[in-house]
């Protein structure tokens, strides 16, 4: 038996971005690409509070200073900062962040309860 490998490469520069729950969102990889996950580069001012049912997610701060709520704890984000959300906690980013969220497993967008 023999595979194929396959690959994805998507440019963020190539991707429009719209407005989402958490701010504005480019989808890298999406789930009709079929990934185990979702990436996406997400422009952050201040998200709404929200969680996910289903989805557990990675932020890696790129650029920018803020904080984030997790529940009823409230921690400082900066660039290099990486954060897990497991799904279930309730949570929003405030301040003016550049992150990168990686969504496990895939179906993110459909998954977002938001409760403000």
């Amino acid at each position: 038996m023999t595979t194929t490998a396959q690959f994805l490469r998507r440019d963020p520069a190539q991707v429009q971005p719209w407005a989402e729950t958490c701010g504005q969102i480019r989808c890298l990889i999406e789930e009709k690409d079929g990934a185990a996950g979702e990436v996406h580069h997400v422009g952050i001012r201040d998200a709404k509070l929200h969680y996910h049912e289903r989805t557990d997610e990675f932020y890696y701060v790129i650029s920018g200073q803020g904080s984030m709520i997790l529940d009823d704890e409230e921690i400082e984000l900066h660039a290099g900062v990486v954060v897990y959300v497991p799904r279930g906690v309730r949570h929003k980013a405030k301040g003016n962040l550049s992150v990168l969220t990686v969504c496990v497993p895939r179906g993110v967008l459909s998954d977002v309860h938001e409760l403000e």
